[in-house]
């Protein structure tokens, strides 16, 4: 007997990232006032929980790629101040 194997459809990941209102926000914060450090992002969203900006704001723009850190070799640093790049650039180019 001829044996006719089972196919199964490629499933196919959805690959767009997903963005919180709060990560476009602080894009948008970023973009308008230029490099920022936690305490001053913390001052401009009138927030005073350091571990909720870094949760909801931070942590996923970097996981994203839309923000990276200026002294990416010293993440602890007081100095430590975050930027666009170019995908958070182009991410606000098509929200707007």
């Amino acid at each position: 007997p001829t044996v006719t194997p089972t196919v199964t459809p490629t499933v196919t990941p959805t690959v767009t990232p997903t963005v919180t209102a709060q990560v476009l926000y602080l894009l948008t914060l970023i973009k308008n006032e230029g490099n920022l450090s936690s305490f001053e992002i913390r001052k401009l969203l009138s927030l005073k929980d350091k571990s909720h900006i870094h949760s909801a704001y931070l942590k996923p723009a970097l996981k994203e790629g839309l923000i990276e850190m200026t002294l990416p070799e010293k993440p602890q640093s007081p100095l430590q101040k975050y930027r666009l790049t170019e995908k958070g650039i182009n991410l606000l180019i098509k929200t707007n």
